[in-house]
């Protein structure tokens, strides 16, 4: 620009730069003798960069050492392993009492350390080009709270986002919760939707799709149950995400952002019944007939043209929804599953089980292997099967008095009408216990025994267990009663207690 005899202001303003800086800049090509000259014939870069040097030599920066260079070699360390310079500023602050140096400080010389490192293998981004049909990438994003009319209030809202690796055709729901209930009605609308199943899903490390994720390619990745089970109805494979690696999913992230930025940020939902509905015509109108950066086409063309065809078909068997749950066999030999109790063997009690639950059964397996079968729905909150108690104690949970007069009463009339009577031997006091142990304990003898010891037991109005234990365990049942009956039953007196009138002088008289 000199050469073309430009001002100096108006070469500093059409540079953008400030008058001083060209001036610097000028002065040192002129100090060179190379500022003047045909401006056809320009220096080369490195000369002007030489002369430029020479005139205007780099400054030190004023402070030469570190504040944690004596913890370099550690960090140097932790830097090697991956670590982000905050938990490394973490762990020196509370491993070294004299460390005293800044967040800056350590974030400075990892910036440093990675600067002298240069690019690694590793830091290099790979394009990963996928066939028509082979990845779909499924993802949640967090939207805020939508209206919920059903429930009448406002409720936190997600979106489930699925974008095909090779089109880019997105298909987006919106719901209210990640259960695995929801996430595997997700992905049955998502085939649906499609006409066809992708031949692998890359979700994210949610509860839903896989319990464990491996850190490291050597480690064991462990899915949940129910997402594996659709997996094998559908025939795709599940390729989870590495943790903290979301750009191993990156088509998805961008969908989930496009959907926030382009379709939610602009719009006033009134609730999710309006949000599904506008959702639905922009994934038709925009998001899918739009001109995608990447590809340079629209994702709906791409996908009917080259990739419905590619999927998967649907399988000729709808799929039945199966949600499988880890659970605790309690003490009173039940697991919970969806807030109802079903009874395990007792054996079992205190391990942890799996259950398997469809819309109409629930399966408990132990090692893979059943060991007992219940209906989903049902009266009450309890499903209880009797043999899964223990013999002697199952008898226990019923706590009905029809219950044990109806089992009294297949002993016979006398124990039927002798267990009537202890209930009603006290007005106040609840007999349940005492029948309880009455009924089992006549039941382990002969019915004739069982009647003949009731019937003692009435006779001298004897309504507690320990009695008739002693009739039985003495033989007393099989001595005749007297001739001579007394009434029996609810007495307003004891019955064989005497008159006052005959205790008293017994003591000295009447007092």
């Amino acid at each position: 620009m000199h050469r073309m005899d430009t001002g100096a202001r108006e070469v500093a303003r059409l540079l953008r730069m400030s008058p001083n800086t060209e001036r610097k800049y000028r002065l040192a090509l002129e100090r060179a003798a190379l500022l003047a000259g045909d401006p056809g014939d320009l220096p080369s870069q490195e000369a002007l960069k030489t002369a430029v040097l020479e005139h205007e030599p780099p400054r030190p920066t004023p402070q030469q050492v570190s504040s944690v260079e004596p913890w370099s070699a550690e960090i140097q360390a932790m830097v090697k392993r991956n670590a982000d310079p905050r938990p490394i500023f973490d762990y020196l602050r509370i491993t070294y009492d004299d460390f005293t140096a800044s967040y800056s400080a350590v974030k400075r010389y990892c910036r440093r350390l990675r600067r002298e490192q240069g690019v690694r293998p590793e830091d290099v981004a790979i394009p990963v080009e996928t066939a028509a049909g082979e990845v779909c990438q499924v993802d949640f994003g967090y939207l805020g709270k939508l209206y919920d009319p059903d429930k009448g209030d406002l409720r936190k809202a997600w979106v489930f986002v699925a974008v095909m690796g090779h089109s880019r055709h997105m298909s987006a729901r919106i719901v209210f919760d990640q259960k695995t209930t929801t996430w595997i009605e997700l992905h049955v609308a998502l085939f649906n939707d499609l006409g066809g199943v992708p031949e692998v899903l890359v979700p994210d490390n949610l509860k839903a799709a896989v319990i464990r994720a491996a850190f490291a390619v050597d480690g064991t990745t462990t899915l949940n149950r129910s997402y594996r089970e659709l997996a094998r109805h559908y025939g795709f494979k599940i390729d989870p995400t590495p943790p903290r690696s979301p750009e191993k999913k990156g088509k998805v992230e961008s969908g989930v952002k496009y959907v926030k930025r382009n379709f939610f940020k602009p719009r006033l939902l009134e609730d999710i019944h309006h949000a599904r509905r506008e959702l639905d015509l922009w994934l038709k109108e925009i998001a899918g007939e739009r001109i995608h950066g990447t590809t340079g086409r629209r994702p709906r063309e791409v996908f009917e043209e080259e990739e419905r065809e590619a999927l998967r078909p649907l399988p000729g068997v709808p799929y039945e929804r199966v949600e499988w749950k880890c659970a605790k066999v309690h003490r009173d030999c039940h697991a919970v599953f969806a807030m109802r109790q079903y009874s395990v063997p007792w054996r079992f009690v205190g391990q942890e089980v799996w259950i398997r639950a469809t819309d109409s059964t629930v399966i408990i397996e132990v090692d893979d292997v059943r060991v007992a079968t219940h209906d989903r729905r049902g009266p009450g909150r309890r499903s209880t099967i009797e043999a899964h108690l223990p013999d002697h104690r199952s008898d226990y949970r019923h706590r009905s008095r029809t219950y044990w007069e109806g089992r009294a009463d297949r002993l016979g009339e006398v124990p039927g009408h002798y267990i009537r009577e202890i209930f009603a031997s006290d007005d106040v006091l609840s007999q349940l216990r005492t029948v309880q142990a009455v009924v089992r304990h006549l039941e382990t003898f002969p019915l004739s025994r069982a009647c003949a010891a009731c019937e003692r037991a009435l006779h001298y109005g004897n309504f507690t267990y320990g009695g008739l234990k002693r009739i039985l365990r003495e033989g007393l049942d099989l001595v005749p009663l007297p001739d001579v009956r007394s009434a029996h039953g609810a007495l307003e007196n004891p019955r064989y207690a005497r008159r006052p009138a005959e205790i008293l002088p017994l003591f000295g008289g009447a007092s």
